[in-house]
């Protein structure tokens, strides 16, 4: 018998996707073979315990940097500019060896001058500095 709409001698054709799937396998393999992970690069923050107790009195009085509003730097109430950062936080710690360093960061003062604060603190040879937040703003 003869069927409708089609000759005895064709065939049905079926699409085989077996290669194609071959293909986005291997194209997904390649793309996360060649994926680059980036590690962002960030500050390492060491934050203080939050505590009810009063802070010992026979510790030894931390040095203290402190970061405005305005942007303005002072260490030990004093204005300094963030290229001397360095050299004040180095003789402070010559002067007192035990005290760790702790910046007080007002919230609406710019990132770029905590960086700076930050980076030349570090490079007085202290390895992280305490980062505070002042209340308020």
């Amino acid at each position: 018998m003869k069927r409708l709409g089609k000759a005895n001698n064709e065939e049905e054709t079926d699409i085989d996707i077996t290669p194609m799937l071959d293909v986005v396998f291997i194209m997904l393999i390649f793309f996360i073979v060649t994926a680059s992970f980036v590690k962002e690069s960030g500050l390492d923050l060491n934050k203080p315990p939050q505590t009810d107790e009063p802070p010992d009195p026979t510790a030894p009085k931390p040095i203290v940097v402190e970061i405005n509003k305005l942007n303005e730097i002072t260490i030990e109430r004093n204005v300094v500019d963030y290229r001397a950062i360095k050299s004040t936080v180095t003789r402070l710690k010559a002067e007192r060896p035990d005290s760790n360093v702790v910046v007080r960061v007002d919230p609406k003062a710019q990132t770029k001058t905590i960086i700076q604060a930050v980076d030349g603190i570090k490079s007085a040879n202290v390895d992280l500095p305490t980062i505070s937040m002042t209340e308020g703003g």
